[in-house]
């Protein structure tokens, strides 16, 4: 998956499959990431590997891998990887965004590679990498990662399995494992996404009775129905998960060559979710329609519905996929309008403008890359969930790297140094004597910070956007180039102060062992755009992970990725010339430990966040 260095993230809540058009630079990335986590590679025992070579039978009529047959190989690879880890039966649950952005051809060999990344009560994330050997030129490259979550198969009386916590063993898996709570989290809002969107913003309306080439939607309608046979079914005699894809993938199809008359090539599929399970016997009725046709592409909506005998229809399934179609030269070809029918075909022709848009969003706020100016995300209430669930993921991975170097300590107060790919990230860490959940809601709250952080002269609550997140406009004081050429900042009215837009997002742990999260990002506001009164600064990834320890003990750290505007403060104490950071952490732990003294009942302890704000 493509992850800029500035965010730093793995981006959950977007599963992303990544054919890539280049072997020669795909084997190079491929190469490169195994070389980072050569000297941490070790058998993760849930781990499962596969690997299949592509036959003419597996593949469409361009002789290449075709998408149905790949999801049944990444299901049962990533089944296989839950159950052994659970001991028992699982059902894949939902399987992340996917996006195809090239083919495998028939003779080369997909390799994959399924392990749990972290188990919640009674669900478990599985992470899925693919990778492509051409086995005539020896190369190897990735091609997929991929996200599913699986659950366990309930008792014979109904009651569901619980599983065993996962025990992070790597760099990496630790990653995996401290950002899959925060994908569960975007799954958990999937749909209200769309409903928020379609609710509160004023998407235009598609008028089409100008366009003489509109085609009527209902010629594109796709009805199929499939007899759930013994091949079919999995080893619990459950319709296996990757063959109802594969079936709606099939509809899908046919669907998109109704209205384009020619060989569509699909390129996403949205979040699959199984909404119930089939079994053999079962006729599964898949149906399929174009909602809506932009300039390049397409979206076809297919839903899933299972049924015995003159039983009533159960909804198992839905997705919505789109497709482009491909001149000789490989470029997109211009798409027909569609008609849409009244009612039901309005509401999904609407709906696939949203989802377009969604993914749009997300695409721009997981590709900004260092060297772009300005690294700010405009932030907008439809990009709200992806820039929370970055910003958030940004500051886990941060924590989770293995190799910070301690760069000075006085009084158990630590600074570490974290140097990688030209990126300084720094980290000042100690105990303290409060809870963390009482440390949690008073470091949270950032209008208070400027009482004990010399570097927040001035912060300001700009929107309230929910009990998680909050923008806020943060001053600091000015910076001149000082002795050596060192960077320091000066009091105010010596130079122009600096700004800052930030978006705070807050966690509560997910579960025991996990640290409570305060992350801190820039973005941009139309309503606070720069002014010459002030230098606008940048926040690549900040912020506070609280985790509680012995005896009401929380053990505080502080992270922050050094863009061009904040490493001045930070600079000296780097160079060993200075130890402003002790004295700014020393003046945090006073301000927790003052409060925690005043507000020492068990009611007002348990004070939440928002009465503090309110």
């Amino acid at each position: 998956m493509r992850q800029p260095s500035t965010i730093c993230t793995t981006n959950q809540w977007t599963t992303e499959i990544t054919f890539k058009m280049n072997s020669e630079v795909s084997g190079y990335v491929w190469k490169e990431e195994e070389e980072e986590g050569e000297e941490e590679e070790s058998m993760n025992p849930t781990e499962v590997k596969m690997s299949q070579i592509v036959m003419p039978c597996h593949s469409n009529h361009r002789q290449e891998l075709s998408v149905g047959q790949l999801l049944k190989w990444i299901d049962s690879t990533a089944c296989l990887s839950a159950e052994r880890h659970a001991g028992s039966p699982c059902i894949t649950a939902s399987m992340d965004d996917i996006n195809f952005e090239h083919t495998i051809s028939v003779g080369m060999v997909v390799n994959i590679k399924a392990k749990v990344n972290r188990a919640f009560n009674t669900s478990m994330e599985v992470g899925i990498q693919v990778s492509c050997e051409d086995l005539f030129y020896d190369r190897h490259w990735r091609v997929c990662h991929a996200y599913a979550t699986f659950v366990t198969q309930r008792t014979s009386n109904g009651q569901k399995v619980p599983l065993k916590p996962i025990i992070p063993r790597t760099q990496r898996e630790q990653i995996e494992y401290s950002v899959a709570a925060e994908r569960r989290r975007v799954r958990m809002v999937h749909d209200e996404i769309i409903k928020d969107l379609l609710f509160h913003s004023s998407i235009q309306q598609g008028d089409n009775s100008e366009v003489g080439n509109a085609v009527a939607a209902v010629k594109t309608k796709v009805e199929s129905v499939e007899l759930v046979l013994p091949p079919h079914a999995n080893h619990q005699e459950n319709t296996f998960g990757g063959q109802i894809m594969a079936w709606m993938v099939n509809v899908a199809t046919i669907a998109a060559s109704r209205l384009c008359q020619d060989h569509p090539i699909l390129r996403t599929i949205d979040m699959f979710t199984f909404r119930g399970p089939s079994q053999i016997g079962d006729r599964v009725l898949l149906r399929a329609i174009v909602n809506n046709a932009f300039k390049n592409s397409m979206e076809v909506g297919v839903r899933a519905e299972a049924y015995q005998g003159e039983g009533p229809n159960r909804h198992i399934n839905s997705a919505f996929m789109t497709f482009e179609v491909l001149d000789d030269h490989g470029k997109p070809c211009t798409l027909p309008h569609i008609r849409p029918e009244p009612l039901e075909g309005e509401r999904r022709f609407q709906e696939a403008i949203a989802r377009k848009k969604i993914r749009l969003d997300r695409k721009y706020i997981i590709s900004r890359t260092q060297g772009e100016v300005p690294l700010s995300v405009p932030w907008e209430p439809r990009n709200q969930v992806y820039l929370s669930y970055n910003n958030v993921s940004a500051l886990k991975m941060l924590a989770a790297q293995n190799n910070w170097c301690l760069n000075s300590e006085k009084d158990q107060v630590r600074l570490y140094t974290l140097e990688r790919k030209s990126v300084l990230s720094f980290r000042v860490e100690s105990e303290v004597n409060i809870p963390a959940h009482r440390a949690f809601c008073l470091l949270a709250e950032l209008r208070n910070r400027p009482s004990w952080d010399t570097h927040y002269q001035k912060c300001e609550l700009i929107h309230w956007v929910d009990e998680d997140d909050f923008l806020y406009r943060v001053v600091t004081p000015s910076v001149h180039p000082g002795a050596a050429g060192s960077l320091t900042s000066v009091n105010q009215g010596e130079g122009v102060l600096q700004d800052f837009i930030l978006l705070a997002s807050k966690r509560k742990p997910c579960s025991s062992g996990d640290p409570y999260v305060i992350a801190l990002r820039s973005v941009s506001l139309p309503t606070h755009p720069p002014t010459d009164a002030y230098n606008r600064g940048e926040v690549l990834c900040a912020g506070f992970t609280i985790l509680e320890s012995k005896n009401d003990m929380s053990l505080i750290s502080y992270y922050n990725k050094a863009s061009p505007e904040v490493f001045p403060y930070i600079s000296t104490d780097i160079a060993g010339l200075s130890s402003s950071f002790y004295h700014t952490f020393c003046s945090c732990s006073q301000y927790l430990t003052k409060n925690r003294l005043q507000f020492n009942s068990q009611e007002e302890r348990s004070t939440s966040f928002d009465s503090l704000t309110s």
